[in-house]
């Protein structure tokens, strides 16, 4: 039998040493081995620096999961005649047993393995911490390992759940290796426990020392809102909602509430000389000479773009002077653009949109398209664009809207978190009378929040979740809903033949090595 070796992913971040957990700048001090790591502070602080690095190293995999599948993607080809990414299975919903996207769980054991071996060392191990800077760093890792668990299991249902640290090298058998898929009730409950030890450790301290590109308590917070929220509405396997985690998840955000605040601008929130901002949660970082992220395949190249016109048919040259390194290879639906009123500023602060001339006379801007505006970086000091915004997870803006949706299942109104919204989206346009919501009925109130969300939320890893979250009049999700509005395709799923598709596929590789596993229900 081939020899299995199964590393834990220590040399990654046991050479970091922590220089300035704010920036991630992840200089290494010196080359620390496994025998003779985890002797000081600085060593511990480097492990999760590393931690969040490689977190922040899965943001496009993070965008596949929580945006890829929403229904605002187009498929196939381009508006630039360029071939689009992940148009099958991920964006056409054509999964099956052998087409799977992602594989290997999509890479988040590696990431979870090195947060148990952390977790185990910090609370076991490393006497040189005082017990307030012990409990700080559990709080973290505990959190941490809950984020990664609930992006399984909103992906995949019930998984494996590994607490342990295994390093096995050179074995002749894999078997003391398998590990086989928890419940989703199982998994749910460990993630609810792992949220519940970082609330614990973190105890009173809410201190961001190194801004919001490292987990703290109000991440914690965050998490613990979006896991009890989702736990309240949605039936995943074995786990039913549970009706009394609503008003869990408002504690959650009421803890929330008030520390943060909206930015006054738009756009401003995602502006590279505005990181930290106070409206930023936590985010992964990035930086130039650091880690740029791909935000560029949402763009375009100066070449494809001069070709195109503005809806005045004035031809387009670089208007986002780009310096021709974009590709669009990841486009939205112009419907969804088209949905925006013109004195919402998100309009064109999130899309540049660019038209072909017709024929006509006189002629006319025909067949839309649209490129990304958010996240598109910086000019560095040698001329250079580079795509280095930092990508919120949590924001203010995501509390209001979660407040508003707790708020309608509650039977109540909505409808003044909504337009706190609106009131920075619109600025000193806003009139009340026309852009200002009315409360209405339980399913009015969630499209409503979805489509707030959609245009508040554009890149940021979550209308997946939306639409499997909010609800119909019946109570069912929207993913399964003609009432959707815009989308590449509506219903995004269809109930009758479909209903299998909330969960992903487990790739065969990663059943084949493992007997123990059993495969997604309906696949």
């Amino acid at each position: 039998m081939k020899k299995i070796k199964y590393y834990i992913l220590l040399l990654l971040v046991a050479t970091i040493a922590l220089t300035s957990c704010d920036s991630l700048d992840l200089s290494p001090e010196d080359y620390y081995g496994s025998n003779n790591f985890w002797n000081n502070e600085a060593q511990v602080k480097g492990f999760i620096v590393g931690a969040h690095s490689q977190l922040r190293s899965a943001h496009s995999t993070l965008w596949l999961m929580g945006e890829a599948r929403g229904g605002l993607q187009k498929s196939g080809t381009s508006s630039l005649a360029t071939s689009l990414d992940y148009s099958s299975p991920y964006k056409d919903q054509d999964f099956t047993k052998d087409k799977t996207g992602l594989t290997s769980w999509a890479g988040f054991y590696g990431r979870i393995l090195n947060l148990n071996l952390a977790i185990k060392k910090v609370e076991t191990e490393c006497v040189f911490l005082s017990e307030s800077s012990r409990k700080y760093y559990l709080g973290q890792l505990y959190g941490l390992r809950a984020f990664n668990y609930f992006w399984l299991y909103r992906t995949y249902g019930g998984v494996p759940i590994n607490k342990e640290t295994k390093v096995i090298e050179g074995t002749t058998t894999a078997e003391p290796l398998y590990l086989a898929r928890s419940s989703a009730k199982e998994t749910l409950d460990f993630i609810k426990d792992d949220i519940s030890k970082s609330e614990s450790n973190f105890g009173s301290d809410v201190s961001m020392p190194y801004g919001p590109s490292v987990w703290s308590k109000y991440a914690t917070l965050m998490l613990k809102a979006e896991v009890y929220l989702w736990s309240a509405k949605v039936t995943t396997g074995d786990q039913s909602p549970a009706s009394a985690d609503l008003s869990t998840a408002e504690s959650a955000l009421n803890g929330v509430k008030g520390k943060f605040s909206l930015q006054p601008k738009f756009s401003d929130v995602f502006a590279y000389t505005k990181k930290n901002n106070s409206e930023i949660i936590f985010a992964l970082r990035f930086q130039d000479q650091e880690a740029t992220n791909f935000a560029n395949n949402f763009t375009y190249s100066d070449i494809l773009i001069g070709t195109k016109y503005s809806k005045e048919l004035k031809l387009l040259e670089d208007t986002l002077n780009l310096k021709s390194n974009g590709i669009l290879r990841n486009e939205y639906v112009f419907p969804f653009f088209e949905s925006f009123d013109d004195l919402d500023t998100r309009k064109t602060a999130t899309f540049l949109d660019f038209y072909n001339k017709s024929a006509t006379t006189p002629p006319m801007p025909v067949n839309g398209g649209l490129v990304l505006r958010k996240f598109l970086g910086t000019i560095n000091s040698t001329g250079n664009r580079v795509y280095a915004d930092d990508v919120p997870v949590y924001r203010y803006a995501d509390v209001l809207l979660m407040l508003a949706e707790v708020e309608n299942k509650k039977g109540g109104d909505p409808a003044p978190y909504i337009n706190e919204i609106r009131k920075r989206a619109y600025g000193a346009n806003y009139d009340p009378a026309i852009h200002g919501y009315v409360n209405a009925s339980f399913a009015a109130n969630e499209l409503a929040i979805l489509k707030e969300r959609d245009k508040e939320f554009v890149w940021e890893m979550k209308r997946w979740f939306d639409v499997l979250r909010l609800q119909d009049a019946n109570g069912k999700p929207l993913v399964f809903s003609n009432t959707l509005p815009y989308g590449y395709k509506v219903p995004i799923l269809d109930e009758a033949t479909e209903a299998h598709k909330k969960l992903w596929p487990v790739d065969l590789a990663t059943l084949n090595a493992d007997p123990t596993l059993v495969q997604t229900p309906g696949y």
